[in-house]
């Protein structure tokens, strides 16, 4: 592709010479640095791969793959390689920027991990009216995600369960389907354990038929403990290819709700379609997705049992015992620790708990699982920030996984850890178990631990993967990139943008930016690329987020990604990464 030519007006065309962008003058520089007579043998790649790209383990049969990578090219020679067949090297898929390999150690407890955990996973769409159905979960499991929840309630005739958002408009979907779903996808992406949290609002009867439905469809992949009382969780491995069951029985079917969560739920009923709609358009036009913050949870709305009274056969599938709110948080956290649990809050709930029991709740998260889950008033299927709930040691931040935006980004960013098998260690100052003052506070000022210091040189592949005038009609993009840190407070404030390059499919920008660190353990880093608009918002032309601890040192190709989080095929940028 050397010329492309833009519509004016019906007499005129301005036609732009498409350059390929040349390499940078430093990745020249350590071509012939690393290499003898113009020719890179297998031994020198190694030796840059060490020495430069800090791969302190890298063996001759990691050279020679990358070597074997190459040899379809036209550019690739026996004797070694070349600079340009060096230069693909840098831009393939053998130079990525974090490890695609689980190596995290998965022989912990449960506790000691941070979970990828889908909310209402069964939903397509908002959480008034959309519709319900199997598919959100399969596409979530294919992500990587090791939590699904599903919400049970009795059908209109009381003889069978389906699966839906209680007190909406959201169109059921039979149980028995999402069951089969999970069974058939549980490990398309990943052989670790899958976690289904069951919010139930079933009578006896109907318990013991799910009972019936979950041994049948899982049989032997489904993980049942000899005991209730564990005093700690089995471990990931341990687990492998497992379904664990984690639920906490309701009280009494379909119990009197307080006066205002039960004028609630039945508004909702009632409602009638084109009401929801109405009520839809109005927080997509104001760009809230919040309507009264009285209004409770749904899951708040029904309290619990005592599991003593729930049917048995139902009560052995629990794998992971559910606790819950009724005696204050206060109770919860300095009861007998000698049972491992799973405790549910609202984002609302933690955001108020961590003022007064922050270092109470990361201790709690030592042992038992803590599941943070959004704010019933979230209509848009919208997302929070996650870490408030990983910085107190949170191992199941529940999103909802069908929709866009920043958080969501960032979860995706956070599990791209360890492989992208959809559990993550908790750095080690979480699991501290010393002296009050000992505890991790991810609010409370702390010395900058290192500096990241990112280079961007130039990009790739927007022309194979967006069309000709995806981005301006009159003539090529104007590309730039923002860039920033999530993570604790003290990391986030710092935001950075590059140069707009003008009329290029393949810009360079070579630019570096730095970043210091407090808590580079739950850093992740984002990076957005744009299209330049002077007269209107500027368009969307990739994205990704990166966990900063997994970060290769060195010069490597970084993958971008829609809005939704699907790569591109060939969009990617070429970066340089370092500590200081």
């Amino acid at each position: 592709m050397s010329k492309q030519a833009f519509q004016i007006c019906f007499f005129f065309k301005r036609i732009f010479k498409l350059r390929v962008a040349e390499p940078p003058e430093e990745i020249k520089q350590l071509f012939d640095q690393f290499s003898e007579n113009g020719t890179m043998s297998v031994d020198n790649l190694l030796k840059f791969m060490i020495y430069y790209q800090k791969e302190e383990t890298a063996k001759k049969e990691d050279a020679q793959e990358i070597f074997n990578s190459l040899r379809h090219l036209n550019i690739f020679q026996r004797k070694g390689l070349h600079f340009d067949a060096f230069f693909r090297y840098l831009y393939g898929d053998h130079n990525l920027p974090i490890p695609n390999k689980v190596h995290h150690d998965m022989d912990f407890p449960l506790a000691h991990y941070f979970l990828y955990t889908g909310h209402n996973s069964y939903l397509t769409g908002n959480q008034l009216s959309s519709e319900s159905s199997s598919k959100p979960i399969i596409k979530a499991l294919r992500r990587g995600v090791r939590v699904i929840e599903l919400d049970l309630w009795p059908n209109s005739e009381k003889n069978d369960v389906e699966v839906c958002h209680g007190g909406t408009l959201t169109a059921p979907v039979d149980l028995n389907k999402c069951l089969h779903a999970i069974r058939d996808h549980a490990f398309d992406a990943s052989e670790y354990p899958v976690v289904i949290t069951f919010e139930d609002h079933l009578p006896p009867n109907l318990q013991d038929k799910v009972a019936k439905m979950v041994t049948k469809t899982f049989g032997t992949m489904l993980y049942c403990p000899e005991s209730e009382n564990l005093e700690e969780f089995p471990s990931p491995n341990s687990l492998k290819r497992k379904i664990l069951i984690s639920t906490k029985p309701p009280k009494e079917y379909l119990q009197t709700q307080d006066s205002k969560g039960k004028g609630n739920a039945q508004m909702l009923k009632t409602s009638s379609k084109k009401e929801v709609a109405q009520t839809e358009r109005l927080y997509s036009r104001t760009g809230s997705d919040t309507i009264d913050e009285g209004q409770v949870d749904e899951g708040e709305l029904i309290e619990e049992e005592d599991e003593e009274n729930a049917v048995p056969e139902y009560r052995n599938l629990i794998a992971i015992h559910a606790t819950k709110l009724k005696d204050g948080l206060a109770k919860v956290l300095g009861r007998d620790q000698s049972k491992a649990k799973r405790l549910s809050m609202s984002e609302q709930q933690l955001e108020n708990a961590i003022n007064i029991h922050g270092s109470e709740i990361v201790r709690f998260t030592q042992r038992n699982l803590l599941r943070i889950y959004p704010k019933g008033t979230r209509i848009l299927s919208t997302n929070y920030n996650p870490h408030v709930g990983w910085g107190h040691g949170a191992q199941m931040v529940a999103f909802n996984m069908q929709g866009t935006g920043k958080y969501l980004r960032i979860m995706q960013g956070m599990f791209r850890a360890n492989g992208g098998c959809g559990y993550v260690k908790k750095p080690e100052f979480l699991l501290r178990n010393g002296l009050q003052s000992d505890v991790f506070d991810p609010n409370e000022p702390s010395h900058v631990q290192t500096h990241l210091k990112v280079k961007i040189y130039q990009g790739e592949g927007w022309h194979l993967d967006f069309g000709r005038t995806a981005f301006d009609q009159c003539s090529p993009p104007d590309f730039f990139i923002k860039l920033g840190i999530a993570g604790v407070p003290a990391d986030t404030y710092k935001k950075e943008k590059s140069r707009v390059v003008v009329d290029q499919w393949a810009p360079v920008w070579n630019e570096e930016f730095t970043f210091p660190l407090t808590v580079p353990e739950l850093a992740v880093l984002r990076l957005e690329v744009f299209d330049y608009d002077q007269a209107k918002k500027n368009d969307f032309a990739g994205q990704t987020c990166l966990p900063v601890s997994e970060l290769k040192r060195g010069i490597r190709a970084v993958p971008l990604h829609d809005e939704k989080g699907d790569q591109y095929r060939h969009t990617r940028l070429l970066m340089r990464f370092q500590f200081d």
